[in-house]
């Protein structure tokens, strides 16, 4: 085609471009309008959908506030308290806390399981601060570094495990690491599973971090509280041992002043002060240093130190003792040369007596050290043996019978059992006969002259037991009501209320007899005028108390002063005693230590 021809063609082209052009521009708009026409509807649609959540909304919100201003308006009910379950029990007599039904019982089961409030023990942790009780002459106290170890011996039968592993605590934390020998375990047969199971892995926990520190001996079958103790002696590899129940928490700084005590002499047995734990909420109280002795049932009591230890005015200072409450520490080397412990004593109780009464007759000594504070549980009963009379009356006579020599006639006297042949089997005590002998120790008379001096030795007492009158053999005179002062008859059960004991100076003494030489005694009088006698405190001062009687076994109890004499009614169920003209009437004591 020639150049000309396509020339002429341009203008049409241009309109068809042009005409191109514009149809895409109008396709385009009419898109556009219709998208913007959907966006129209959709936003549309969406603002109903958003203002109808928006009604709703306003609506909850408006029923959520009549609601609240409704709560806030209206009285709400008051949740009523658990009820007490065990009003009479002496857990929750003194623990005055809020427990569900659940809870008490929990508590109470453990309570009567271990003597203790081992619900809440169990609650408390492990390394619980304690108050500290000590005299302030204590706190700053400095001892040496190079003093002797010390292993510590934990005595139990089947006691609470977090009771157990809070002892453990305190004497890792309180207790210097080189000073610390050991701790020994030792497990008198306990029946508790968590104690077989359990405490294996609290122990593995600490001798992981200090490898060898806590170390178990388990007894096969029970043997006592001597031999647990003896047991534990064995054991242990320390310079000291310390032999400790399980149920305490020893205090900060407890170790060094018993064992710089021992490092200046090495024949003393030592006892730290004991503070109380309550047994319903183990709280700590304070309490202040005594010495240790005992009645001649050989049930331990606290009593004065001697005159010259108040004297210096210092009571941080060590005090001699007669004897020890049971906690004890001493040179292990010297413990077994006089003898350990009597290992023929049965299950609790007197071992701790012998002891201390053997170690000041056979060349030791005995302190209490006030600067050395241990916590200790006084328990609301003794669950392994409710009954401690049987075993401790036995042990009584094993150990009266060993040292006590002519004095051994008041704990037969104590006991209530006659003098001679009692029949208590109280064991094969020849070679405990023998230590005694080997140890060449004193008698019980230096004991009583230069140790306990305060003990009523009981010198003039002729008669004890049951007053029986031969008109009524079965009936006893009896102190009666507890808040009334006249003696009655009853029937004889042959019990504390029923016991009188007869001097030679005259007087009839109402139980208990007096421990200590200047205790108040209870005597019986004839008040000089009425029909009744009395039962009244002793005095030789008060001139109208007519209080010595004449008795031979068999006769009658006559008074000195008025002349008359102690009856009673011929007729049955009368429980009147009287005093009047004497008719002739007899009496007989139940014991006889000397011809009445």
């Amino acid at each position: 085609m020639r150049f000309s021809s396509v020339k002429s063609l341009f203008p049409v082209l241009s309109v068809a471009v042009v005409f191109l052009y514009m149809s895409s521009v109008k396709w385009e708009i009419q898109s556009q309008e219709k998208q913007l026409h959907q966006v129209q509807q959709n936003f549309s649609l969406h603002s109903a959908l958003l203002l109808n959540k928006l009604d709703k909304l306003e609506a909850h919100l408006h029923a959520v506030e009549e609601k609240s201003l409704k709560v806030r308006y209206e009285k709400k009910p008051v949740k009523k308290p658990a009820k007490k379950l065990f009003p009479n029990s002496e857990l929750f007599k003194q623990w005055t806390v809020e427990l569900s039904e659940d809870d008490q019982r929990k508590a109470e089961d453990l309570f009567q399981k271990y003597g203790y409030n081992a619900f809440l023990s169990d609650q408390m942790p492990l390394d619980r601060e304690l108050p500290d009780t000590r005299d302030h002459r204590c706190i700053g106290r400095e001892y040496p570094h190079n003093l002797p170890t010390i292993s510590v011996v934990l005595i139990y039968l089947d006691e609470a495990l977090s009771i157990i592993q809070r002892a453990v605590c305190s004497i890792i934390n309180r207790t210097p690491a080189h000073l610390l020998k050991e701790i020994i375990l030792v497990d008198d047969h306990s029946r508790n599973e968590d104690l077989k199971t359990q405490l294996n892995v609290y122990v593995s926990s600490i001798n992981e971090k200090h490898p060898g520190l806590v170390k178990m001996v388990t007894h096969p079958e029970q043997k006592g509280l001597a031999q647990a103790r003896i047991s534990g002696w064995e054991a242990a590899t320390g310079d000291v041992v310390a032999i400790l129940d399980a149920h305490i928490e020893v205090h900060v700084k407890w170790a060094e002043p018993l064992l710089a005590r021992i490092q200046a002499d090495r024949t003393l047995v030592l006892s730290p002060v004991f503070d109380k734990v309550k047994y319903y909420d183990l709280e700590v109280i304070n309490y202040p240093a005594s010495a240790h002795g005992f009645d001649w049932a050989l049930w331990c009591t606290y009593v004065l130190f001697p005159q010259k230890w108040y004297d210096q005015k210092d009571p941080s200072q060590p005090g001699k003792s007669p004897s020890v409450m049971g906690i004890l520490v001493v040179d292990r080397l010297f413990f077994g040369e006089i003898g350990t412990l009597d290992g023929g004593m049965q299950v609790y109780g007197g071992e701790n007596v012998e002891l201390g009464i053997r170690v000041w007759l056979c060349g030791g000594s005995i302190e209490v050290v006030p600067c050395s504070k241990v916590a200790h549980i006084e328990r609301a009963h003794k669950p392994y043996m409710p009954d401690l009379s049987g075993v401790m009356k036995r042990n009584a006579l094993r150990v009266a019978e060993v040292w006590m020599d002519e004095y051994k006639k008041n704990v037969h006297i104590a006991w209530g059992v006659p003098i001679q042949n009692h029949g208590i089997d109280i064991g094969d005590v020849s070679e405990r006969k023998r230590l005694r002998e080997r140890l060449k120790c004193k008698p019980f008379k230096w004991y009583l002259e230069n140790v306990y001096t305060a003990l009523n030795p009981m010198n003039d007492l002729i008669g004890y037991g049951v007053l029986i009158n031969d008109l009524q053999t079965s009936l006893c005179l009896d102190k009666g009501p507890s808040e009334e002062n006249t003696p009655i008859l009853y029937p004889c059960h042959v019990f504390s209320p029923q016991v009188f004991y007869y001097t030679a100076s005259g007087e009839i003494l109402a139980h208990p007899l007096p421990t200590l030489l200047h205790d108040r005694k209870r005597c019986l009088i004839d008040p000089g005028s009425g029909r009744f006698p009395e039962l009244s405190w002793c005095s030789h001062n008060e001139q109208q108390k007519h209080m010595y009687w004449d008795f031979k076994q068999g006769q009658a109890i006559q008074n000195r002063d008025t002349k008359r004499c102690l009856e009673i009614s011929a007729e049955q169920n009368v429980e009147n005693v009287f005093i009047q003209k004497c008719g002739n009437q007899h009496w007989r004591i139940q014991h006889v230590i000397q011809d009445l």
